[in-house]
């Protein structure tokens, strides 16, 4: 079962006694559905948890003749697709027009009357998530979406979710393949969205998985940290090492001054070193800035007898 099904199965799981949440459920999930209009209502989706909640709405505010049909879905491997009808157009005019809606409408709006509250606000755009709305795995991204059929639509939940005084929304919108979208980037609106409508779980899941990405990227970076520090001490130290051989081999440690030929039997003892560790193990320790001083003086002085040996 994918995320965005685990989500809709908990949404699908909230209780609710107040007859006026319900019918505001209800009215999310038949007003962005696939049909809704006085002589027919139709409903679509790929959420069996979200079609039984429809029903159960429906029979328990309404009691209409539904009848329901199933069917796979033949690009879509073994993932079926729930379609929910009511049966009699009378049945459909009675719901439509109990709305608040009426046939003489020429495109739908989200009438304001049946989410009079912050409660019924939120009971809606949970039936409007589990009509039309979607959530992306928090391991891939984080994008949540509702696809709504009409323009109008987008706009009006755009409008209610920007007054939900709880939280702090900000959806964007894109036309996409004939559809509407209403769209949330970023973890932390996505997981006040779905608090918001009812699914406390999902936005905890979305957290524990940001927060494990969190560590793993930190681990990461200190990985590279250290892997480029020891490659960076490593190439300084193989240039340093074979500055010492040549001085070695030409005039000989022994004709070094105290403190340079101290330094380069040190290191001649201690390939992966750091400088820091070099100064401290000096007699004086000495700090890291002098200990590089002491280098830099000892590949100058390399450099030196390499150019009298030409």
């Amino acid at each position: 079962m994918s995320f965005s099904s685990e989500v809709k199965k908990e949404l699908c799981s909230h209780q609710s006694f107040d007859r006026e949440q319900l019918k505001a459920e209800l009215y999310g999930m038949l007003l962005f559905g696939k049909r809704f209009r006085e002589d027919k209502i139709t409903f679509t989706t790929e959420c069996s948890h979200a079609a039984k909640r429809l029903a159960m709405l429906l029979e328990n505010l309404y009691m209409p003749i539904i009848e329901k049909q199933t069917a796979l879905r033949a690009r879509s491997g073994d993932s079926r697709l729930y379609k929910l009808s009511v049966v009699d157009s009378d049945d459909c005019k009675r719901i439509f027009e109990d709305f608040g809606h009426s046939g003489s409408q020429i495109t739908l709006r989200v009438n304001r009357a049946n989410i009079f509250g912050d409660e019924y606000m939120a009971a809606f755009v949970r039936g409007v998530f589990l009509s039309c709305g979607s959530v992306s795995n928090p391991n891939k991204s984080y994008h949540a979406e509702f696809c709504a059929p009409y323009k109008n639509l987008s706009v009006d939940l755009c409008k209610i979710l920007s007054e939900v005084t709880e939280c702090t929304f900000s959806p964007k919108t894109v036309s996409r393949s004939g559809a509407y979208v209403v769209y949330f980037k970023g973890s932390e609106q996505i997981c006040d969205l779905l608090t918001y409508i009812g699914a406390p779980n999902g936005a905890m899941e979305i957290m524990g998985t940001k927060a494990v990405k969190q560590v793993r990227n930190n681990v990461n970076r200190r990985i590279n940290s250290e892997v480029a520090n020891i490659t960076k001490i490593a190439s300084a130290s193989a240039k340093q090492l074979e500055a010492i051989e040549h001085i070695r081999r030409t005039t000989g440690i022994e004709a070094l001054p105290d403190d340079l030929r101290e330094i380069a039997k040190l290191r001649l003892e201690n390939h992966e070193m750091s400088l820091r560790d070099l100064g401290q193990n000096l007699t004086p320790p000495i700090s890291r800035s002098g200990a590089n001083h002491r280098m830099q003086r000892l590949l100058e002085y390399a450099d030196l007898r390499e150019e009298n040996n030409g």
